[in-house]
Formats: C-alpha cells, structure tokens, sequence
C-alpha cells in the first residue's frame, strides 16, 4: 500500500502542476504531451490521475490508519 500510495503522490501532483500551468499560462502540459487535450493518451492520463486522486481518498479509510508514504519501523520490544 506503501507504493500506491506513493505513486498517487505522484500522478497528483503532476495533476496539480498541469492545473497550475494551465491556470496561470494557459499551457496544457498533459495535452502537450499526448499532442492534443482530447485525444486518447491524455484522456487515459486523465483518467489515471484522477484515480490516483480517489486512492489517496479512500486509502485511509480502508487502512485505518490514516495515510502512509513508510512502512511503520519496529520498536525493539516488538522484535521478539
């Protein structure tokens, strides 16, 4: 869950900087990329981003323990 998590990150802030770029100069870097804002690669990375974005929604839900980028490193007592 730890690399979902993590990859989520990612795709979200990418889909943050696109946004940005888009709002402030009007530059669509994702449909730059895919060469258009509607054709099929931008629409799936759309897509992508946009259930990397309800991942980091519903994970701490369904972990419980709220969001993680780590693994939770052992106490020396919990060794034994």
């Amino acid at each position: 869950m730890v690399i979902a998590n993590i990859i989520s990150y990612v795709l979200v802030l990418l889909g943050a900087v696109n946004w940005g770029l888009y709002g402030i100069f009007n530059f669509n870097l994702v449909g730059w990329i895919c060469q258009g804002p509607r054709t099929a690669g931008s629409i799936i990375v759309y897509v992508i981003i946009t259930l990397a974005a309800v991942w980091l929604i519903i994970s701490p839900i369904i972990s419980g323990h709220g969001l993680r980028l780590r693994t939770r490193e052992r106490k020396p007592e919990e060794v034994k």
